[in-house]
């Protein structure tokens, strides 16, 4: 690693710190009591499981095929059935993780904390590559290649089935950079990669930049006011991708055009969710908005889950879907945002956003459960 990419990947992991240091002061706000409800619609916990390892014990999963491909903390990576979480291939890194895990159903793609690639044919391992920066992104594994990007922002690209390397693009970056997941997507013939506020359209084979897109106008007196990082996971419906910009946006762009559809100001570090209709998101204090997809107009606002630890998002049928600190899963109207269901997991924090695959919907909590619901 260079002395300028070490210098860069240590100070992102300090804003990223920093942030969580300045939101767990004495002074922290009492989270809202949950209010009774009586569910308006159906649902129930299908199945569920748990990984051991490190903390965190599960990162973000990948969906494929019918599957959910689940990293834990410790190395270890597992396909399961969505329908029934049946155990269909299991494999090991050899040692603790750093980001979650990407796959297209076939190879399997992750990172180590010694900032090791390693890469699984259904739970074998058949390559491994040293990384030149710290890695908090889950690699994208498509197209037989896999595309790794590191908290300095630089994308690499790597042959799926022997490791080849093929190429890197590093462009003059921001001077810091999260250490949080950023945007790493498919899109047609096109890789998607946050850079900084901007979303940057990249030629898979070659490497070079077709196109971006600034989601946020960053602004601050310092280095650390302006950073807006891409959060990720984006959020495609069609040819339109969402994103937040960290403590800054949410925004939409046309990815076939390469074209800004909107932005708006707004506070936050998770994830945003959203389809072709509503774009859904909560601020620091967990006020949540949601916004229409092709226009950017406010659709509503909710302050009935402030100051509880609010997961990222998914949108999905007629709800809104975020995990809180206590393992409680909220299902919202995606029409005003009131709830209509609420079902537990372990009592520990749901992390990362929730993912779908089907009809079954599965979030992960800190504690290393695996929970799978089927709402009706």
């Amino acid at each position: 690693m260079s002395a300028r990419s070490a210098r860069r990947a240590g100070v992102g992991l300090l804003v990223a710190m920093g942030a969580l240091v300045a939101g767990c002061g004495s002074d922290k706000p009492k989270p809202t009591p949950l209010e009774a409800i009586t569910p308006q619609i159906a649902g129930r916990q299908v199945w569920s499981t748990r990984v051991d390892g490190g903390l965190p014990f599960v990162l973000m999963p990948a969906v494929r095929d019918g599957q959910f491909i689940v990293a834990g903390g410790d190395g270890s990576v597992i396909a399961l059935n969505s329908t029934d979480g049946r155990e269909l291939w299991r494999g090991s890194a050899g040692e603790r993780l750093t980001a979650g895990v990407g796959s297209d159903g076939r190879y399997a793609a992750v990172v180590t904390r010694d900032n090791e690639l390693v890469v699984m044919d259904k739970g074998t391992v058949t390559w491994r590559k040293r990384l030149g920066s710290l890695v908090s992104t889950a690699p994208l594994v498509a197209g037989e290649r896999v595309f790794v990007m590191g908290v300095d922002r630089a994308v690499h690209a790597y042959d799926a089935i022997d490791g080849r390397y093929l190429w890197v693009l590093q462009r003059a970056g921001e001077p810091l950079t999260l250490s949080q997941p950023g945007v790493l997507a498919a899109f047609k013939d096109t890789l998607l990669v946050g850079q900084g506020q901007r979303l940057t359209g990249v030629d898979p084979l070659r490497g070079t930049v077709r196109w971006e897109v600034a989601l946020a106008n960053p602004r601050g007196t310092n280095e650390v006011e302006r950073v807006a990082d891409l959060v990720g996971p984006a959020t495609r419906a069609g040819d339109t991708v969402c994103a937040r910009a960290f403590q800054s946006a949410v925004g939409c762009a046309d990815a076939q055009r390469g074209t800004l559809l909107w932005t708006k100001n707004a506070g936050g570090a998770q994830a945003l969710g959203g389809d072709a209709d509503l774009v859904a998101a909560a601020d620091p204090s967990g006020r949540i908005s949601a916004w229409r997809t092709l226009t950017g107009d406010l659709a509503w606002t909710t302050e009935h889950l402030l100051h509880r630890g609010l997961s990222g998002m998914m949108v999905v049928g007629r709800t809104v879907v975020v995990g809180d600190f206590e393992g409680q899963v909220h299902f919202l109207d995606r029409t005003n945002g009131k709830t209509l269901l609420r079902l537990p997991t372990d009592g520990s924090p749901v992390i990362g956003a929730p993912v779908v695959s089907g009809n079954t919907l599965l979030v992960a909590t800190k504690n290393g459960g695996v929970f799978a619901f089927r709402p009706e």
